[in-house]
Order: structure tokens, then C-alpha cells, then sequence
């Protein structure tokens, strides 16, 4: 495993038109980490549009565990092209089953006003800081600018550590596989025995970022009810620039025992 990189991850192999394959496998303890197939789907999208569309959104519902050790098929539907904005819809399959559906849209950047309300939460850079251990990731580096208890960390410096090509298609589809790597919800009372399987997942990009550089990915929580948490996040780049936000709702609810 140590030999596969993000950038094997993100190479899908094309079976027909809007269709295409994952060409990376690997025997894992673990569910298939909810931010890879993501990630995947939205490069399956974005290569159905013309390149100078970048995405601006994408909305996914995590349906069924996905497996690891199988390749997953990603169906494109091209709902609409129009003189700036393409829409798709996603559907990632493995045995016949749909594990992640997603909508993504896509635009041409034409300028106009850019106004950035909050500015970046000041701390400390990642120089220095101790790496935090991750599993089922590739290629991703993580360093904590404070010591937290809980679950994962909710301020956190993220980088790619192979250098990305120059595609901004390719840098977001990798901020989006690491924008499921914390919770939100590791603060909340009882989290460590209630915090489960991520439900939706959405990303919105504001502005472009590298992510073969550091960002800081700060998550909030802001409710739990009906067995389900929700928080809300901000990834900046090392400039403190807002690169994106994101908002996911999981299950909090504690573990099903066996019978």
C-alpha cells in the first residue's frame, strides 16, 4: 500500500463515453475512505466538461460502505451545458450497488467582485509540528496547530506530499479527498462512542489552492439530533486566503451490537 500515491487515486480509466473506472485496489481493514470516491467522482465529472470550467460545487449522499479491494465504476449524466455553468450528476457503483450519488456543477471564471468576510484563524504554522496519524489516506500529511482531545482534530494543516500537476481540476478533486479526513463532531459530548459513518457531504470552491502546499482546514459543529451530527468547515491556503467551505452531516449514534 505505501507504494500508491494520490495521484494513482485520481487516474480513472475511461470504459465509454461518461463512464469510467477506478484502476486502483488494495486489500484494507477499513471501509473505502469516503473522501477517495468522492474525489473520484468529481474528476469523473470534470472530464465531461470543457476545461475552462472549474468546479464550484458538488453535493454527495455516502449510501453504501464502500470496499477497498474493488474497482469502483462512476457513471457521468450531463444534465446541462450552458454559457457558463455545467451540471452533472455522479452515480459510483461496486457490485451492482450504488455506494455514493453526487451532483457537481461547474463554471467559467469571468472575474467580478471578490470580497472574503472572515479572515483565517491565526495559529501556529505546520513548521515544526508533530505529523498526526491517519489511515486509509495516500500521499496526505497532517500536522495539528494545538493539542486536542477528542476523536480527530478539528484545526488542521493538510498537504499533498507528491508535487500535483498544473490542474485545477485535479487540486480540487484533491481538496476534496481531504475534506473528509476529520470530523467536526470529535468536541461534542460522547462523540468518541457515537460519531459513525459520514451521511451527505458537500464542498463549495471559492478560490483556487495548491494542495501539493499547506491549508488549514478548520471544522465547527453545530448540532445533533435525530442520530445525526452536523458541522460546517473552511479550508485556507497557507495565505490565509479562503479556498473553500464544506458542511457534512454523519451518524451519532452509538454502535449497533452484535446479536
Amino acid at each position: 500500500m505505501s507504494a500508491i500515491s494520490l495521484l494513482d487515486l485520481l487516474t480513472l480509466e475511461e470504459l465509454d463515453r461518461d463512464l469510467y473506472r477506478s484502476t486502483v485496489v488494495f486489500e484494507e481493514e477499513h471501509a473505502l475512505y469516503g473522501g477517495q470516491v468522492a474525489a473520484q467522482a468529481l474528476l469523473a465529472a470534470g472530464l465531461t466538461v470543457p476545461a475552462d470550467r472549474l468546479p464550484h460545487s458538488l453535493h454527495g449522499y455516502f449510501l453504501r460502505s464502500g470496499d477497498p479491494a474493488r474497482p469502483t465504476i462512476l457513471r457521468v449524466d450531463r444534465d446541462r451545458d450552458g454559457r457558463s455553468f455545467s451540471a452533472r450528476r455522479v452515480v459510483a457503483v461496486q457490485g451492482g450497488e450504488v455506494i455514493l450519488n453526487m451532483s457537481a456543477s461547474f463554471q467559467v471564471l469571468d472575474g467580478g467582485p471578490d470580497h472574503q468576510v472572515q479572515p483565517a484563524p491565526d495559529v501556529p504554522g505546520p513548521e515544526g509540528l508533530p505529523d498526526v496519524d491517519v489511515h486509509r489516506m495516500f500521499s496526505i500529511q497532517i500536522r495539528q496547530p494545538y493539542p486536542e482531545e477528542g476523536l480527530l482534530p478539528t484545526r488542521s494543516w493538510v498537504r499533498c506530499t507528491v508535487p500535483l500537476p498544473e490542474s485545477p481540476l485535479l487540486h480540487a478533486c484533491a481538496l476534496t479527498y481531504v475534506s473528509d479526513s476529520s470530523t467536526g463532531l470529535g468536541p461534542l459530548p460522547d462523540a468518541r462512542d457515537h460519531v459513525g459513518s459520514s451521511l451527505d457531504h458537500a464542498v463549495w470552491f471559492h478560490r483556487r489552492a495548491r494542495l501539493d502546499e499547506w491549508v488549514l482546514i478548520d471544522l465547527v459543529p453545530h448540532s445533533v439530533s435525530g442520530l445525526r451530527g452536523w458541522y460546517t468547515g473552511s479550508i485556507f491556503t497557507r495565505g490565509g486566503v479562503l479556498a473553500a467551505s464544506l458542511a457534512q452531516e454523519a451518524l451519532f449514534r452509538p454502535p449497533r451490537q452484535a446479536r
